[in-house]
């Protein structure tokens, strides 16, 4: 398996609206719109251009998952590192040969393409989401 480049640096946070004017008035990084992922109980905002980009997750239940994660840790952080792959169905079933543990064996809709995560366990602690280059369209390089 071969990483592309950096896609997005998600960082779980108890309101958008309480630290987007930080981000985005404070470091003037760009900011798109809010958007609601039903499924998967969060609202994501996505700043910055190019490869220097943030995700911001709020949990909109507490039950989802990025929920016990802030409760885990008792304040916002951290959440996951994002990379572009190649072929993420491809990418999953080498790994899941490697025997690297995953939490998704197959891709999945994330907020921005197709999405699938490496379990915090297989990289010393860190969340690794990957992302399918072919659902990105021309906005990677």
């Amino acid at each position: 398996m071969k990483l592309g480049s950096l896609h997005h640096v998600g960082i779980a946070v108890l309101s958008i609206d309480e630290v987007l004017p930080f981000y985005r008035d404070a470091l003037g990084l760009r900011a798109e719109p809010v958007r609601e992922l039903p499924d998967q109980r969060v609202r994501v905002a996505f700043l910055g251009e190019g490869r220097q980009r943030l995700e911001l997750i709020e949990p909109t239940d507490q039950q989802s998952g990025v929920a016990r994660f802030l409760a885990e840790q008792g304040r916002p952080t951290l959440h996951h590192v994002c990379y572009v792959v190649e072929d993420l169905a491809a990418t999953l079933r080498s790994l899941d040969r490697d025997g690297v543990e995953l939490i998704d064996r197959a891709p999945r809709h994330g907020a921005e393409g197709m999405v699938a995560f490496i379990h915090p366990r297989a990289s010393g602690g860190i969340l690794i989401e990957l992302i399918d280059r072919a659902s990105l369209g021309d906005s990677i390089p």
